[in-house]
Order: structure tokens, then C-alpha cells, then sequence
């Protein structure tokens, strides 16, 4: 039975295997270039074929300098077994285009089929509410993306919703379940706009939002939908069909909200503006203000002197016409028979007269009339 032998054992004997094979040394191999990406001075990828993938690295990023995710490529190098981490690399030292790689060209085939389909046509595309409470986001429950857009969304308006479709985003039943995810959000009223968002990655895992399924769905899709899938040079099919693609998921939680906060306090900047308006208009008019106020204050009393003197002519007059006024000048009222004696002639002898006073009335009997 053999003796157990320490992890940096065995990882140094595999290296010695690999660097001890020189078949294995300046091979050329063929793939499609995935996940590419740039650090200080090393660059690293996957090469890819239908049926399996290696990792690379390479000391030259001056190879790269025209070199596009997705493009078929052939690669010089050497394998290197990285001991410390137990790692397998493929070191490139020298690399040469042969055209796209097949998931790129799938990607160009299925544009070019909906786009002659209308799937991309802008006069489908609906505009933007002008009020927006909930926002449903598709994405991950997982990572990094729904928590950007919670944040930037919530810095902008306090007051927003946030609802969380959780999907898949890549590998198998990816595709199904961000084309279910949009059918269910585009019927559910809360809902006012739409997001299918997801982090930056290679060709391949963004593979899902290249997919026929949901490029259907979101062109189907009742609702203003958004896509921000990826990073800003990151173009999917679904980017071409939704109603505006975000550069980022940050950048959808900022164009969906307004930043209420800049909106309060410029609606106080207004007011001040206002009452400082109003103020210098009153200080400014004040002196126009009195002049009519006085000539008010004129006007009244001239009215009602003018009435107080109509209304003594009047009273006057009345007092004039007063019987008991004339009464009291020494004058009396005689009737006979219930009728005003108003001449000497209508008097009847014998028969009893009323003389009235303003103080009282006398009972007396006419015995003669002279003339």
C-alpha cells in the first residue's frame, strides 16, 4: 500500500508531468474566444468549442488589441500547471483571428432573422410612464444586480417599489424562465414598468437574452419594458427589442425615477422666489395702495353725507305734511257723522260735532252758521 502524500506533493508532480511533455509544449489550438478580460498586464479568456473549454492566460496584451468576445481564433502557447493553487492554464504567446466563432454567428443569424420580422421596428416601441410607483425587476435573487438597482432606485425616490421577479440568468432554463417571468409581470396590474436586467459576462452567458423565446415575449410584452443586461458594451437580442436598453442596471433604476429629493428643493427655491416677488410688489405699490384706500375712504363719506342731507329734506317735507304738525299750530279738525266738516255749509244744526285736537278731541252741538 502506498504512503499518503501531501496536496503540495502531488500538485508539484503534475506539474512536472506537464512541464516534462513536450509534445504538450508550443501546441496551436482552435477555439471561439469567451469571457475576455484584462488585468494590469495579463489578459484572460476561454476558448471554447461545442464541447469543451479551457482557461488561458497570456503575458501579451498587445495580441489582444483587436481581438472581439466570440471570435474564432488559434492560439500558441503552453500548458502550465499552477502549483501552489492546483490550477490548469493555457499560456498564449501568439494568437491569430479565423473569423467569428459559431455562438457569435448564431447571435448574427437570429438578429438579422427578427429584425426582418419587425421585432426591432421603433414604432413599436412604447414610451416611458410619466408616473411610475413599481418597478418589476427580473433578475437574480442572488449577487449584485438587484441590490444596485434597490439603491440607486431608493437614493432617487424613497417612495418607489421594488419587486423582484427571481430568474435564472444563465445555463439551461435560463430562457424560460425570464420569458415566463416577462408574460407574468406584462399581466399584473401593480406593475407599471419592467426590467430585465443581469450582470456583465461572455457571449455564452449572456446566452439566454439572445434566445428567440424572449425576444418573443418582450416584444409581446403590454408593459414599458427595459433591458440592462450586461455591461455597456455588452449587446443582446433583447436590447434591440425592448422599449430602451440601460446601459447598466444602475443606469434603469436612474432613468425610472426621479430624484425627489432636487425636486423638493427646488419647489422651495420657487417659493422663495415667490414670497421675495410679492414682498417687492407690496413695497413698491404701497404708496398706490393708500392713494386708493383714501380715495375709497373719500368716496364713502361724500356718499353718505349726500344721502344724510336727502334724507333731512326729505323728513322736513314729511313733517310738513304731518296733520298732527298742523294740530299743533292752534288749528283742530271738525267731523260730523264719521265725515270731515270741511266747510261751513255742510254743517248740520242741531246735531252733535267731534273737534279734534293733536291732544284730544271736544264733543259740541251747532245751533247757527254764519257767514
Amino acid at each position: 500500500m502506498f504512503e499518503a502524500i501531501t496536496v503540495s506533493q502531488y500538485n508539484t508532480y503534475i506539474k512536472q508531468i506537464f512541464d516534462a511533455e513536450e509534445l504538450l509544449h508550443n501546441i496551436k489550438i482552435v477555439g471561439e474566444v469567451s469571457g475576455l478580460s484584462s488585468a494590469r498586464n495579463s489578459v484572460y479568456f476561454s476558448l471554447k468549442d461545442e464541447g469543451g473549454m479551457i482557461s488561458c492566460v497570456s503575458f501579451y496584451p498587445s495580441l489582444f488589441l483587436n481581438i472581439k468576445e466570440g471570435e474564432k481564433v488559434t492560439v500558441t502557447g503552453s500548458p502550465n500547471y499552477y502549483a501552489k493553487g492546483g490550477r490548469l492554464s493555457f499560456n498564449v504567446s501568439r494568437i491569430e483571428k479565423n473569423g467569428k466563432g459559431d455562438l457569435y454567428q448564431q447571435f448574427l443569424m437570429m438578429k438579422d432573422k427578427l429584425e426582418s420580422e419587425g421585432l426591432f421596428d421603433p414604432t413599436h416601441k412604447k414610451p416611458m410612464p410619466s408616473a411610475i410607483k413599481t418597478i418589476g425587476v427580473i433578475t437574480s435573487k442572488e449577487g449584485a444586480v438587484i441590490h444596485d438597482i434597490q439603491n440607486v432606485a431608493f437614493r432617487r425616490d424613497p417612495s418607489i417599489n421594488i419587486a423582484l421577479y427571481p430568474v435564472k440568468v444563465q445555463g439551461n432554463g435560463a430562457e424560460d424562465e425570464i420569458a415566463k417571468a416577462i408574460e407574468k409581470l406584462s399581466n399584473f396590474d401593480e406593475i407599471d414598468v419592467i426590467v430585465v436586467a443581469r450582470g456583465g459576462g461572455s457571449l455564452e452567458d449572456l446566452a439566454a437574452y439572445n434566445t428567440e423565446k424572449v425576444a418573443r415575449a418582450t416584444y409581446n410584452c403590454q408593459k414599458y419594458i427595459m433591458s440592462a443586461v450586461g455591461h455597456e458594451t455588452d449587446f443582446t437580442i433583447i436590447d434591440f427589442v425592448s422599449d430602451l436598453r440601460a446601459p447598466t442596471p444602475s443606469a434603469a433604476a436612474e432613468l425610472l425615477t426621479k430624484e425627489k429629493t432636487s425636486q423638493i428643493k427646488a419647489l422651495m427655491g420657487l417659493k422663495s422666489s415667490f414670497a421675495l416677488l410679492v414682498n417687492r410688489f407690496i413695497d413698491n405699490n404701497i404708496s398706490k395702495l393708500e392713494k386708493i384706500e383714501n380715495a375709497f375712504e373719500n368716496k364713502i363719506d361724500s356718499f353718505f353725507t349726500n344721502k344724510n342731507y336727502e334724507l333731512g329734506l326729505l323728513e322736513n317735507s314729511l313733517a310738513k305734511l304731518d296733520p298732527t304738525a298742523v294740530l299743533k299750530r292752534g288749528y283742530a279738525k271738525i267731523e260730523q257723522g264719521g265725515k270731515v266738516v270741511d266747510k261751513a255749509e255742510n254743517v248740520v244744526l242741531k246735531s252733535s260735532l267731534e273737534i279734534k285736537f293733536y291732544d284730544g278731541s271736544v264733543i259740541a252741538e251747532a245751533k247757527e252758521v254764519k257767514k
